[in-house]
């Protein structure tokens, strides 16, 4: 293990990676020495999130996939393993919104919402773990949001979405402990990117992609002996 590079020679499979946070968690991973598996739906911004980490002198492999889709997962999920080694560290980073008064949504407006932030989180994480648990050890993080602890108006939804993940998520590391495999959750707040909702905030004072980076970096470099759960992450200041 090279010295300030602790995951060298571990596998880090981030979803949602072509940018954002995941393309900050995946570029924080490989500066930790990780070689990287991304997985994005549009080909060409995955193609050049890519070709920016392998500047970093890491393996990196990228493929388009769709996690709500099982077969597209399972191609993945070997194709990843088949270019790197059996995944170390996931990372559940895909997500999605449809946000406004739930009554003038529609059905298409769940699906794609809830089949996006959950169930491809299920999907993803039920492919890695037969790997992990026969190495005994290994990292699933979700990325949450605060919205799965907290209701607002225009997102019923989408808190939908992540309150099932973090259910999902407890449900998960009950299961996975004793096998030495750790399943964490990082729930930021608003976070200055293209997905994040502006309107009438100082994006000065929002959370930025690579504050959420540092936490999955935290988390993945824990003792031996310890587990931390959850991660709230939040801006310093109200924005």
């Amino acid at each position: 293990m090279e010295s300030g590079r602790p995951l060298t020679g571990k596998a880090a499979l981030i979803t949602g990676a072509s940018r954002g946070i995941g393309l900050a968690i995946a570029r924080k991973l490989a500066e930790m020495g990780a070689n990287v598996a991304l997985c994005a739906r549009k080909p060409e911004p995955l193609a050049a999130a890519a070709a920016e980490l392998k500047k970093l002198g890491v393996k990196v492999f990228s493929m388009p996939a769709d996690i709500t889709v099982a077969g597209d997962v399972t191609r993945l999920v070997n194709a990843t393993t088949a270019a790197l080694r059996p995944v170390d560290i996931l990372v559940n980073n895909a997500g999605l919104g449809e946000f406004g008064p739930f009554h003038e949504l529609s059905e298409a407006d769940w699906d794609i919402t809830l089949d996006t932030n959950l169930k491809g989180a299920f999907l993803m994480s039920r492919a890695v773990a037969p790997g992990m648990i026969q190495k005994r050890g290994g990292h699933i993080i979700n990325i949450s949001s605060l919205a799965g602890k907290n209701a607002f108006k225009g997102g019923a939804i989408y808190c939908a979405s992540k309150w099932g993940l973090m259910g999902l998520t407890a449900c998960m590391a009950e299961e996975l402990r004793d096998y030495g495999i750790r399943v964490s959750v990082v729930c930021p707040g608003s976070v200055d990117t293209e997905f994040s909702l502006h309107e009438g905030r100082d994006k000065s004072k929002m959370l930025r992609a690579d504050d959420v980076a540092h936490a999955v970096a935290a988390l993945v470099t824990q003792g031996p002996t310890s587990f931390m759960s959850e991660v709230l992450l939040r801006p310093l200041q109200k924005p």
